[in-house]
């Protein structure tokens, strides 16, 4: 069997795997797990296969013409570079892992299986981005990705949160897709073609006519779908869904996206030196603000969302200095440990029964309950917080090289300003990271209060996966080297310079938070705070959604809590109340668009009801009013119509009569 022909399989057996698990799901429940778990697990095996046979090599390119459109014509294509399958792999494989820990923590919800079904779609649209060749056909998986993250987001559709937070997710991912779309077809109006490879030629031709027009409409799209700042805010909100499809939209689909957009069609990006400089500035605010907004959140869940929009502006920050190596490396790389620390964090909250670390902080022996939870965790903690020899630091050192070699002008693809941009702001970024990565280790795993009940071991379908993910999490960097083909063909390792400060702000932002709860862990017991509702013994899925309910109910919001032992707020001081909030960018995205639509759809259903329906109710009344005049002459008697009629006749006579009169006289 050829690669393409492999390739071909990769996305289309989920897609097979969704259908199938929505035809029987109802009829025959007994099939749901084997085809949610069986196509994606047989895909992940095609997409290592062909990864190994692309080899890192020239890229392999296939294409047959899908409809002809009278001008750009639109092609069922396939392009397999080395981005595109080491992508395709962590996609297939952590769509695996989710179904299959899925399958436990969802043992008992009615709708499971259109649950599994819409993850099966999910993967398959991403793989469908990955893999195509042709960009109305990426768009096509673009846009399936939309549509399933928001009936995943609010699979908790009885709670309020889940409902605004999955209809937020379409909104404003769909908002910056307008754009997208716009940039997609003028692209194709300058280059005369929708296939990226044709594409990629023409730009180095100099064939584009517009290149910062179409670079920043491209961007907006890219900010929507890959939450960047100013279109982030989403993110976190989508927290409402199910904790393995947070880890799927954080680690492997969906945000990943946006990246990898840019990625292949970084030159299209780099002919304008403005956009890159934009693309830097989006990507140093979304790490500083992210890593301020992570370190004053209560919920364990939107820690780790901020985390990923702060780890996502490290990428947007090697593409805005021209290295999509390095960002490649570091989706990868996130990919992994940001699966672990979702699906661990799965397991805490099943084992605690609140989402609260504040409530955490007030138990003891979780650790000891969920030790693989426990040790997963704190492997991806040190992992993301970029702590050698994990793979976070490997990749997010290529960043931070990309950037020193911008800045000193060792490359010259992008300006030094954007170099220097996100140098600057990547160092801060790995102070904060560090802080709200001890800060969640602290609160969550050395606790100090009632012990955690005991409800047994947890699945292993659960407990396994996070241990497989713990792997890559481990050693991806350390296989760097070897891998530098698939990257673009150059070194990804890390220099000393930057290697050693990285590192030693990266210590002092976690000793920092540790000396800072020290300071106020003694707090902690004379505060009593209670969000813990859900019941251990229930499936994970149910605690859940208890627990954001609760967290709700009791501290009137599912991002804070007035928890005075918490070291962030220690750490924030008068930021924090900003902080928590994500900086008012809600409140101000209300008052500048929401209210005024709002507005606007009161004035239209207004001149709807009461005028448009007054003309309308009053043409039927006129109608109503002839009517009844008219059923009143219909009395039935013959005589009354008799004499009607000769009266008519008469006055008609007269009538006649006056009028030829009239012209005799003239």
């Amino acid at each position: 069997m050829t690669t393409t022909t492999l390739a071909a399989l990769v996305p289309l057996l989920p897609f097979l795997g969704s259908l199938a698990g929505l035809a029987v799901g109802r009829t025959t429940p007994g099939f749901v797990r084997p085809l949610a778990i069986l196509p994606t697990l047989t895909a992940a095996v095609l997409a290592v296969l062909v990864a190994v046979r692309q080899g890192g090599g020239r890229a392999i390119d296939a294409a047959t013409q899908l409809t002809p459109t009278g001008s750009v014509p639109i092609d069922l294509a396939l392009h397999l570079d080395g981005f595109a399958v080491l992508v395709a792999v962590l996609v297939t494989v952590v769509a695996t892992c989710v179904q299959l820990y899925s399958t436990a923590y969802l043992r008992g919800d009615a709708r499971y299986p259109s649950y599994a079904a819409l993850v099966s779609l999910f993967t398959s649209a991403m793989l469908l981005v990955v893999y195509s060749g042709d960009l109305m056909v990426l768009l096509v998986g673009w846009e399936i990705m939309g549509i399933c993250s928001y009936f995943l987001v609010g699979h908790y559709w009885e709670t309020p949160e889940a409902r605004a937070a999955s209809l937020k997710a379409f909104l404003v991912t769909k908002l910056g897709d307008v754009p997208f779309l716009i940039g997609l077809f003028a692209l194709a109006a300058d280059t005369g073609s929708f296939r990226i490879t044709r594409i990629l030629a023409a730009v180095a031709n100099g064939g584009l006519d517009h290149p910062t027009l179409i670079a920043l409409l491209l961007l907006a799209g890219v900010a929507g779908k890959s939450a960047q700042f100013p279109l982030h805010t989403w993110l976190p909100d989508a927290m409402a869904g199910p904790t393995p499809v947070s880890a799927l939209i954080h680690a492997a689909t969906m945000v990943a996206a946006g990246i990898y957009f840019v990625a292949r069609l970084l030159p299209v990006f780099a002919a304008s030196g403005a956009a890159l400089v934009v693309l830097a500035v989006m990507a140093a605010v979304t790490m500083i603000g992210s890593g301020l907004a992570a370190l004053a959140q209560d919920d364990i869940k939107r820690v780790l969302a901020y985390s990923t929009i702060g780890q996502l502006g490290y990428m947007s920050g090697a593409l805005a200095v021209g290295d999509p190596g390095a960002a490649v490396f570091h989706l990868i790389s996130h990919g992994a440990f940001k699966a672990v620390l979702f699906l661990a964090a799965g397991v805490v909250i099943h084992a605690a029964g609140t989402n609260s670390l504040a409530a955490m902080s007030r138990m003891s022996g979780l650790a000891r309950r969920v030790p693989d939870a426990f040790w997963t965790m704190t492997v991806a903690l040190l992992a993301l917080a970029a702590i050698p020899p994990f793979a976070g630091f490997f990749s997010k050192e290529a960043v931070l090289v990309a950037a020193e070699h911008t800045a000193l002008g060792d490359r010259t693809v992008a300006p030094a300003a954007a170099g220097w941009t996100i140098l600057v702001a990547g160092l801060l970024a790995a102070v904060l990271t560090a802080s709200y990565a001890v800060r969640l280790w602290l609160l969550a795993f050395r606790g100090r209060g009632a012990e955690v009940p005991d409800h047994g071991k947890q699945p292993l379908a659960m407990t396994s996966v996070l241990w497989l993910l713990a792997v890559p999490t481990i050693g991806f960097g350390l296989s760097a080297g070897l891998l530098g083909d698939w990257f673009d063909g150059h070194a990804l390792t890390p220099s000393l310079t930057t290697a050693v400060l990285s590192t030693g702000v990266t210590l002092v932002g976690g000793l920092v938070t540790y000396g800072a709860w020290r300071h106020t862990t003694a707090l902690a017991a004379r505060t009593p705070l209670g969000a813990v509702a859900a019941h251990p013994g229930a499936e994970p899925a149910l605690v859940e959604a208890e627990a954001m309910t609760s967290h709700t109910a009791v501290y009137g919001t599912i991002a804070d809590a007035p928890d005075p032992a918490d070291p962030g707020r220690l750490l924030l001081g008068p930021l924090h109340r900003h902080a928590v909030t994500g900086f008012h960018l809600d409140a101000l995205y209300t008052a500048l668009f929401v209210r005024p639509v709002q507005a606007v759809a009161r004035l239209v259903r207004f001149l709807d009801r009461e005028v448009v329906d007054t003309y309308v109710n009053g043409t039927g009344a006129v109608t109503r009013l002839l009517g009844t005049a008219v059923r009143r002459a219909q009395t039935g008697n013959v005589q009354t119509y008799v004499s009607a009629l000769l009266a008519g006749s008469l006055a008609l006579a007269i009538a006649a009569v006056v009028f030829a009169n009239v012209n005799a006289g003239s």
